[in-house]
């Protein structure tokens, strides 16, 4: 009997995602989770949101772990910032394509047509939800090793490029240097289709009463642009501070 076009579809996607399943070196005892993780929110409710929440922590534990191992010489801040080097958006995305996840990708009519396969900020999440779903699927151990797999042949190097502080992790720098909290970040407004939104997020310091917006095609984008804004504030803030300490100088009695 001829297969349909749609068992023709459904036979493709699971090859797709067979293949998948080998390129990432882990057999999935639960196959539905590692749908869940590629299958994008304008494709079905059940979406990669959720695992991509929880494997963003599992990826920061595993390659923090891994720094610490491998660059023992660097301190703290060093190594925050090489971290944040490797778990930025820009570097997932480089790994999802390393994977060929774009074609693997389950997405909706409109976001596949606007590019949706390409776009970093959709790769890099999906990455940080198929980390999630092995997490779930197999615990931290597997999760581990499939990190360490996924940066084998990413330099761990300390150049300045990975050395550069991004603007939520200066922030956090500055007032921590002065002993206040760190800022909390809140998501204000998300503008646009499901396919091609535009966050909006509030970056406060409740101690000083302070508050910038900063907008971006992805959470995180507009977080930093959150952060960069209210950093410029403080920073002015202190200049103004230091000029009024200076006294003036007074003119000469004669």
């Amino acid at each position: 009997m001829a297969l349909s076009k749609r068992d023709l579809t459904v036979d493709g996607e699971a090859k797709r995602h067979a293949a998948l399943a080998a390129r990432l070196g882990y057999a999935f005892k639960q196959s539905a989770l590692l749908q869940q993780a590629i299958t994008h929110r304008s494709f079905s409710a059940t979406h990669y949101e959720r695992l991509e929440f929880l494997g963003d922590s599992v990826l920061n534990l595993a390659v923090s772990a891994m720094l610490y191992e491998r660059l023992n010489d660097l301190p703290e801040g060093d190594l925050s910032r090489v971290r944040a080097n490797l778990v930025r958006q820009d570097t997932l995305a480089a790994l999802a394509d390393r994977l060929q996840l774009g074609a693997c990708l389950r997405l909706g009519a409109g976001e596949h047509r606007s590019g949706g396969r390409q776009r970093p900020s959709i790769l890099a999440d999906a990455v940080e939800a198929i980390i999630g779903a092995v997490y779930l699927d197999g615990g931290f151990e597997p999760a581990q090793q499939l990190v360490r797999e996924l940066y084998k042949d990413t330099p761990l190097g300390v150049g300045k490029a990975a050395m550069q502080k991004d603007a939520k992790t200066a922030l956090q720098e500055w007032l921590q240097g002065r002993k206040m909290a760190l800022p909390k970040y809140s998501v204000e407004k998300t503008l646009g289709e499901a396919h091609q939104q535009t966050f909006q997020v509030a970056c406060v310091v409740e101690e000083m009463q302070l508050q910038s917006t900063g907008s971006g095609a992805s959470r995180r984008a507009a977080e930093q642009a959150a952060a960069e804004a209210l950093l410029e504030r403080l920073i002015a803030l202190d200049r103004e501070k230091i000029k009024k300490r200076v006294p003036r100088n007074k003119p000469v009695a004669t």
